[in-house]
């Protein structure tokens, strides 16, 4: 009986462990929130550590990142900067992960 070591995908090579995890994610139904979580957890290396200082609270429901900001005038300078957000999320990850930034 000959037993390979590690799986083979369908051109017979070796999967690399980056392709089978991205497989576990898409059987388990879980990419999406896996690539929100890491979204969560990037935002200050995306956005700076000034406004990850000033972020008291950030998640995402329905494809909306809400953030829960402490200064007023930070909330509103990002408020006029909602669609460079996006883009340097989108950047950031590759794709799209959320659709809309709500500032609270």
């Amino acid at each position: 009986m000959n037993k390979r070591p590690y799986p083979n995908n369908r051109k017979g090579q070796p999967e690399s462990i980056g392709d089978a995890v991205k497989d576990m994610l898409k059987s388990f139904n879980i990419e999406q929130k896996f690539h929100e979580t890491n979204l969560i957890n990037s935002w200050e290396q995306v956005m700076g550590v000034a406004i990850a200082k000033r972020t008291s609270k950030i998640y995402i429901k329905d494809k909306k990142l809400y953030v829960h900001l402490t200064s007023a005038p930070l909330r509103h300078e990002l408020n006029m900067s909602k669609n460079k957000i996006l883009v340097l999320l989108a950047k950031e990850f590759g794709s799209p992960i959320v659709n809309d930034v709500v500032l609270l």
